[in-house]
């Protein structure tokens, strides 16, 4: 039986996935998800947020295989 998901892992998984659609990154103050969803995917280590000096990029981590 497949894992259930309650709704801000679902949020995270569809903000993962724009990202990546995205070319990987964009910038943070463009991100409609509650701060909580960027926290969680920050938390897993699945993201990080970037100063660029001219404001925040929120980026995919690349995972090497």
């Amino acid at each position: 039986m497949p894992k259930k998901q309650n709704c801000s892992e679902l949020t995270a998984d569809n903000l993962l996935h724009s990202l990546r659609c995205h070319g990987g990154s964009v910038p943070l103050h463009s991100i409609h998800s509650p701060r909580t969803v960027i926290q969680s995917l920050v938390d897993r280590g699945l993201v990080k947020v970037q100063n660029t000096g001219c404001g925040f990029l929120l980026s995919v981590v690349e995972r090497n295989r």
